[in-house]
């Protein structure tokens, strides 16, 4: 009898052991981070290194590093005073479908692939603990929970340290880009502060940190600050990304854009994300709110509007529900969105290319062709900056949804109560940050395109 109960107690931590291991050996045998890239296009600029000879043997298809040998430079034909005859064969591009010996010749895709295994793991490791009946009273190891958070934690702590040697790599990004991204942190940082130290009241952003002493507020708002740094140079690539997959330049070039169904998951991870970003702002949360608007009266004179709206509002605890279920779907959203904005990554070399080709009556091809060698080189690493965040979210929301005294029988851990408070809502915060930076940063580099200060190129 007493066996029985000992197994009885246990069994949420087998059911996430054995889980953890299976999903482990499907992702390995069925290789699921190759075939989630599989099928992309990329392309070649071909290289001419032989104008004389005849098309089948004058062209090959060559993705080589720029400024090499100057024997091996295409040699551009000169301009006839007479007749002038461009020689199409340099104004060729060849497309490639990207399969899994592709993929592993790029740089950081080893990088993804065990960061997509272990983010995968850990999250649905997360979200299948909702779904059991856990005896908290058992402790963290008993009653299984010790498995998904240690898988949450490690996970977002990976993911995070792998955004950061990205961003260390210096010929993937322009030094004005860099340089932008270390003011976007530091700003971040200042901001951070001001949030973690209660100096914002609270009718201006429905989070508190009454919890955290002053050293858990410094590192959170160091948190803040290096989340805003990393995600800029992501955040500008998804800018372009939408900016080309929704035809905003109206090229009217199918090999550009995108389907109806990526277009489709383009405009709605951005309005979600948006939407999402504005539920913690206090005023607009108080107008979705029924009763909520007594926070807002005090701010504004317009009493009648916000009280209006605060009756025919939800209450607090649908309101709730809600902001957790747009976090949540803003992250899947983001996810779903990959493929489509890997794919406009790499046929932004092609815009490039077509942008060359007609700029003049003699094209000059040697920078196009230096675009595709770097999109093609620099293809995972993108797939890392387009997947951290989306993964972060989701791993942050996981963790936020566990039980509240988690932390029971932890050794060393007395104040259970409060520690396991503390944790969800650092987690569930920063999961708000990140979506709350990529829309501002993404809107903010969206509305420079619409002016007319930043272009594709």
């Amino acid at each position: 009898m007493k066996l029985t109960t000992e197994i009885f107690s246990t069994s949420n931590l087998i059911v996430h052991a054995a889980f953890a291991i299976s999903l482990t050996l499907i992702l390995s045998l069925l290789k699921i981070p190759a075939l989630f890239l599989h099928g992309l296009h990329t392309y070649i600029h071909p290289d001419d290194v032989n104008p004389n000879a005849t098309t089948s043997s004058g062209i090959r298809a060559a993705i080589r590093r720029p400024g090499a040998a100057d024997s091996e430079h295409p040699k551009p034909r000169k301009k006839s005073k007479d007749n002038f005859e461009f020689d199409e064969n340099k104004a060729q591009i060849f497309r490639l479908k990207l399969t899994e010996g592709h993929l592993q010749s790029r740089i950081y895709f080893g990088d993804f692939y065990t960061a997509f295994n272990f983010s995968v793991i850990g999250f649905l490791s997360l979200s299948l603990h909702t779904f059991l009946r856990v005896d908290t009273d058992s402790g963290l190891v008993k009653s299984g929970t010790i498995i998904p958070l240690l898988l949450g934690l490690v996970g977002v702590s990976r993911l995070f340290i792998l955004i950061i040697r990205v961003g260390f790599q210096r010929s993937a990004s322009k030094r004005s880009e860099r340089q932008l991204s270390f003011v976007c942190g530091v700003l971040g940082f200042l901001l951070g502060l001001i949030i973690a130290f209660g100096v914002l009241p609270d009718w201006i952003l429905d989070f508190s940190f009454k919890s955290l002493d002053g050293l858990g507020k410094f590192f959170l708002a160091v948190s803040m600050g290096s989340t805003v740094g990393y995600l800029y140079i992501p955040a500008l690539r998804y800018a372009r990304a939408f900016w080309l997959g929704t035809d905003q330049i109206r090229s009217n070039l199918s090999i550009i854009s995108c389907g109806w169904l990526s277009r489709t998951l383009l405009y709605a991870s951005y309005i979600v994300t948006v939407f999402t970003s504005l539920l913690w702002i206090s005023p607009f949360a108080d107008l979705l709110i029924n009763g909520g608007a007594n926070r807002s009266q005090m701010a504004t004179n317009r009493r009648e509007v916000i009280e209006i709206a605060g009756r025919l509002g939800m209450p607090r605890s649908s309101f709730d529900n809600v902001r957790s279920w747009c976090l949540f779907g803003s992250g899947m959203l983001q996810f779903l969105t990959l493929r489509p904005n890997i794919q406009l990554f790499l046929n932004e070399a092609v815009l490039c290319w077509y942008q060359r080709l007609h700029a003049s009556k003699v094209p000059d091809l040697e920078y196009s062709r230096a675009k595709v060698f770097l999109h093609n080189h620099y293809l995972c690493l993108a797939v890392v900056q387009f997947f951290v965040p989306a993964m972060m979210i989701l791993l942050l929301f996981g963790l936020s949804q566990l039980d509240d005294g988690f932390l029971k029988g932890t050794p060393g851990v007395h104040n259970f109560k409060l520690y396991s408070a503390w944790v969800k809502e650092v987690a569930f915060f920063m999961a708000w940050w990140i979506i709350f930076v990529w829309s501002v940063l993404s809107s903010a580099i969206l509305a420079l395109y619409r002016h007319g200060t930043l272009y594709v190129s």
